[in-house]
């Protein structure tokens, strides 16, 4: 499950550094804004399975990788 979403947050970043460095800031070094952060989650759920909600988590809980893996590992 781990390769998956990290290849999914890898495509909707246009960016493996997210594969490379799981303490990459997503939000801070442009990688992911709003709307992207949306698309990944409609794909985590139509590709994994695993639905979070926008509203439930706040841009801290998934700046980085490492946060979205621990985040989805909880949903699961």
């Amino acid at each position: 499950m781990e390769n998956e979403v990290l290849d999914l947050l890898a495509e909707i970043c246009e960016d493996d550094v997210v594969k490379e460095d799981l303490q990459t800031e997503l939000f801070e070094s442009g990688l992911m804004d709003s709307l992207g952060f949306a698309e990944f989650l409609v794909e985590l759920e139509d590709q994994c399975g695993v639905v979070i909600s926008p509203s439930e988590v706040e841009r801290a809980d998934i700046d980085t990788p490492e946060k979205i893996l621990a985040l989805v590992e909880a949903r699961r």
